[in-house]
């Protein structure tokens, strides 16, 4: 069972920036897309962001194309989740996941969330207008 411990949330103004980091047990990436996913109370999680390490191939919602960036840090055994220019409709809590690499392409797609089958903790961003 890979272990996965999300960190990095809390409260920023809108316009602001944060990353997340998600530190994970993982020795290869070879058999696993890395994504992260957020859920507000009440509503579906979704997919963020997707990525397939070994290529470098990413894959975004749409919503969050060309502000955030999803990363692998190999020195840190992390991948990352650099959020700009935040909006209040960002705010939620934020999970990272490991699933088959097929699913990356697919990160953003509504009833990609079960093809994922570990999860980290939530961590919570806020965002402020």
């Amino acid at each position: 069972q890979v272990q996965l411990v999300a960190s990095g949330g809390g409260s920023v103004q809108a316009g602001g920036s944060a990353t997340l980091s998600c530190t994970h047990s993982l020795e290869t990436y070879e058999d696993h897309c890395m994504a992260w996913f957020r859920q507000v109370t009440g509503k579906e999680r979704e997919g963020v962001a997707g990525i397939y390490i070994p290529t470098g191939a990413t894959y975004y919602l749409a919503s969050v194309k060309g502000r955030f960036t999803i990363s692998g840090n190999n020195a840190k055994n992390t991948v990352d989740l650099q959020m700009t220019s935040l909006k209040p409709e960002d705010s939620a809590m934020y999970y990272c996941a490991t699933g088959p690499i097929w699913a990356c392409e697919r990160v953003a797609r509504d009833g990609i969330v079960p093809t994922f089958r570990s999860w980290s903790q939530g961590t919570q961003v806020t965002v402020s207008s």
